[in-house]
């Protein structure tokens, strides 16, 4: 008798939203699995009905709790398309043996000139004048107060590879001096070692680039904006959660802050009802940092790549929960 054909693997994405998965079709076919799209639409009581038969899970911003990760009975591995994995209990993952991985190498270059665009926005007061044109209103007067950044303070919260680039792209502007905080890496030649305290009151401009953990969830939270001068711009394209928005709100009301450019949010998508959207000195953008056409093929190989792997009996190359 012949042995009975071995099951073909399943990986299942439990998000869309790309115009195309020939990649992952390719390569996941190649590798003997099978690949399904099921988007939960950030139910995580449907991620068990969508993914309860996957060997890999794929995910953008769904939530996987732990009670989703205890119902994949087959699950091998949860690869993020992206790099934060707040959105996932790595704790439980790894109690039940699953791998969770990310890409971290992908979108930097799109990321790092996200946080320059918001950051300049803000500093040259773009969305303010642009209003002003298309209101027919034209004046060569001042409407808010603008000052440069050569001789004043930048500051980076986090300096991995983002980080590392934002600096590289702001450094033609003439900062006077360059403030970091990450006691993880080590800080090139030019690269002030800071407290995140000293960050928030001599930068001028303030960049966050650190992950979300409970450590650092309102990682910039009343006390800290106190701390900053009033000619700062605080720029977020990392994680929302690391902003306490509401104070950041009352800050940019009150004036005691120049501006914030955000691209991100605790609550995606966040409520437009809220104060901060009403400000003048406030430049969001909708998550959109990590994208450009190159990036988005490059995250979705890469996830392939990593699913691969882990179908082939390796860890994932960025695996984030070893046990």
């Amino acid at each position: 008798m012949n042995a009975p054909a071995q099951a073909m693997a399943l990986v299942v994405a439990i998000d869309d939203g790309y115009p195309s998965y020939d990649q992952e079709e390719r390569l996941l076919g190649a590798a003997g699995a099978a690949f399904a799209v099921r988007p939960v639409r950030g139910r995580a009581d449907a991620v068990a009905a969508a993914a309860a038969d996957a060997d890999i899970v794929f995910v953008r911003e769904s939530p996987l709790p732990r009670d989703a990760l205890e119902r994949l009975t087959r699950c091998r591995a949860v690869i993020r398309y992206g790099i934060g994995v707040d959105n996932i209990d790595q704790q439980a993952a790894r109690e039940r043996r699953i791998y969770v991985a990310n890409v971290p190498d992908y979108g930097i270059d799109e990321v790092s000139s996200q946080a320059v665009a918001l950051a300049l926005a803000c500093s040259r007061r773009l969305l303010m004048h642009d209003a002003e044109v298309r209101a027919g209103r034209w004046s060569t007067g001042v409407l808010a107060p603008m000052v440069r950044w050569r001789g004043r303070t930048l500051g980076l919260v986090g300096f991995g590879r983002i980080a590392r680039m934002t600096h590289e792209k702001l450094v033609g502007f003439g900062f006077g001096r360059v403030l970091a905080h990450d006691p993880h890496v080590e800080l090139p030649p030019g690269v002030l070692p800071a407290g995140i305290d000293e960050i928030c009151r001599e930068a001028d401009l303030i960049s966050l680039h650190a992950p979300l953990v409970a450590d650092t969830r309102h990682l910039i939270d009343e006390r800290r904006i106190g701390l900053m001068r009033p000619t700062a711009i605080l720029v977020n394209t990392a994680r929302g959660g690391l902003v306490d928005l509401d104070a950041l709100a009352d800050a940019l009301r009150q004036g005691r802050l120049m501006g914030a450019g955000l691209d991100v949010f605790e609550t995606e998508p966040p409520d437009p009802r809220h104060p901060l959207f009403a400000l003048p000195n406030v430049v969001v953008t909708n998550h959109i940092g990590w994208y450009s056409e190159e990036a988005m093929r490059d995250v979705q190989r890469k996830a392939a790549e990593e699913a691969v792997r882990v179908l082939q009996g390796q860890p994932p190359r960025h695996w984030l929960n070893p046990w």
